[in-house]
């Protein structure tokens, strides 16, 4: 096997991926006055910024952003940290956003620290799904869904305009 990596979303296409994404959360909490965005960092806390600027530019809902740090090999390993603290979750709608995911695990994990508030509701938001399954988690949002094998690689590469994208290797 080499190491060959292959881009599989362009810049544009990252972009636009993006844009859907941020229509479809309007689309499913039109209602709503507030939504919380959470982004697992480093690279799901770049997203929930681009997302936060699209939702603001698109609608009068406030947008709350918020980021967490979070052992991905080992999410009990380590407490989980949200930036600024936990941010008043009662009654509203929760996004947690990450780049890839694979198992599940990490956005399964991503939940406990919202467990024992009231939430009207919890999605979740990855820009490539690689369909791994192991936890019964399934992202609300998916710009990307994507088979792969489990010695395949996902990499995401975001933060500078023009040469953003992802690869697979």
């Amino acid at each position: 096997m080499t190491n060959e990596r292959h881009q599989i979303l362009t810049d544009k296409q990252v972009q636009q991926k993006l844009n859907r994404i941020a229509y479809q959360i309007l689309e499913s909490n039109y209602t709503e006055k507030e939504l919380i965005l959470v982004g697992i960092k480093p690279r799901g806390f770049t997203i929930a910024k681009k997302l936060s600027t699209l939702l603001k530019g698109m609608s009068e809902i406030t947008i709350t952003l918020c980021s967490m740090k979070i052992n991905k090999s080992d999410p009990s390993a380590e407490e989980i940290k949200l930036d600024p603290s936990m941010p008043d979750v009662k009654d509203k709608v929760v996004i947690l956003i990450d780049d890839v995911t694979d198992s599940g695990k990490t956005l399964t994990y991503a939940i406990k620290p919202f467990l024992n508030n009231l939430q009207k509701k919890i999605q979740s938001v990855v820009l490539v799904d690689r369909q791994h399954k192991r936890y019964p988690i399934a992202p609300d949002f998916v710009g990307l869904s994507l088979a792969t094998t489990m010695q395949e690689s996902i990499s995401v590469e975001l933060g500078k305009p023009g040469k953003e994208g992802a690869y697979i290797s």
